[in-house]
């Protein structure tokens, strides 16, 4: 009898601490990794951050009956869901608000184009917000405009450039020095391509033999198929983009077989509407339409890579029910580049800006 009481008591505690531990990571705080450039100088591959819930309210989850501390499918499959999702709870923030978000916060959110899952079931992303609902957004040259007044962060920035030498070799090892790990030869001898910070870029000019360093923007109204909203009547491409509105709860836009494309995943997909169009005609919900007016709160995210981050120029605007939370501080940095691990002591505990 003993026996199988210390069992049990053994058992009420590892249960107690698996609740506070799942409790803890839905309310207050949960760690993620970097997987990918798409925000490097500020974020690198390696990092794993500690990302806050309490910045703008806790977010319920959608599906309570998961699978704890796995995401989407089961361990070593790829068609089983770690989900069921005939109960579903709808969207609720407990302590807080999406209102709290300010511009070039960093945030953790799942992906919106991830079609196949449950809003909370869908890919982790992590960008910064750049805009806000209500805002209007230009990029001019990769950098950022709300409603024509320049808002960025340039120091943070990096863009592809490139390097034009008078002879056909580099020297690696300054490279390493600077931290330079992007980029590679070209065409011709001589030409190299490398994503670089602005201070990057000023030592690559002071370098020897190096005789032109020149950004590699886009021109203007060179339309990209590929970019939101896929449609030729807005001639963007990564480096030059809108003007755009960002959409607000309550606001409405006047919808036209033009502009719809900006809003058509927004009706349709993310505020679960109808939508037809007919002989120039918009249709919601079986009814004729001249305007629209928005239910939920939307963002613009970029990479810091600007060049390198598939962001809101890919794929639109962020929903708020999408939204995890801030990142906050880098808890540790692996570099796992060229087949070796290393740490990065450097960036523990660092904050995240």
């Amino acid at each position: 009898m003993k026996k199988k009481s210390i069992i049990i008591e053994w058992a009420k505690a590892i249960l107690f601490a698996f609740l506070t531990i799942l409790i803890f990571r839905i309310l207050f705080f949960e760690a993620f990794t970097i997987p990918s450039a798409s925000m490097e100088k500020s974020l690198l591959t390696g990092d794993y951050i500690l990302v806050s819930k309490l910045s703008y309210g806790a977010r319920l989850p959608n599906t309570p009956l998961a699978l704890p501390f796995v995401h989407q499918h089961f361990p070593f499959t790829e068609s089983s869901n770690s989900y069921v999702d005939w109960i579903k709870i709808p969207y609720t923030r407990l302590f807080g608000s999406t209102a709290d978000i300010k511009h070039n916060d960093v945030l953790v959110f799942n992906y919106p184009m991830d079609d196949e899952h449950p809003v909370d079931q869908r890919i982790y992303y992590i960008k910064r917000c750049v805009a806000l609902p209500g805002d209007t957004l230009e990029l001019r040259k990769g950098l950022v405009y709300i409603n024509n007044i320049y808002n960025d962060v340039p120091e943070k920035l990096q863009f592809n450039y490139k390097v034009l030498l008078d002879t056909d070799t580099i020297n690696s090892d300054t490279l390493k020095e600077t931290g330079i790990s992007e980029g590679g030869r070209m065409k011709k001898n001589g030409e190299y391509w490398f994503t670089l910070t602005c201070e990057n870029a000023e030592k690559i000019k002071r370098m020897p033999h190096v005789t032109s360093v020149q950004p590699l923007f886009d021109k203007k109204e060179s339309y990209c198929d590929y970019l939101f909203p896929e449609n030729e009547c807005f001639l963007w491409n990564i480096d030059f983009f809108g003007p755009i509105y960002i959409p607000r709860s309550g606001d409405s836009v006047k919808l036209t077989v033009t502009d719809l494309p900006l809003y058509e995943r927004i009706i349709r997909k993310y505020e679960n509407n109808e939508l037809e169009v007919s002989n120039d005609s918009i249709f919601i919900n079986n009814k004729y339409s001249t305007h629209y007016t928005f239910k939920m709160n939307y963002f613009f995210m970029m990479g810091d890579n600007r060049h390198n981050s598939a962001d809101s120029r890919f794929w639109g605007f962020l929903p708020e029910d999408h939204i995890v939370g801030k990142a906050v501080l880098v808890l540790l940095s692996i570099n796992k580049s060229n087949d070796q691990s290393h740490i990065r002591w450097n960036r523990w505990f660092k904050s995240v800006h």
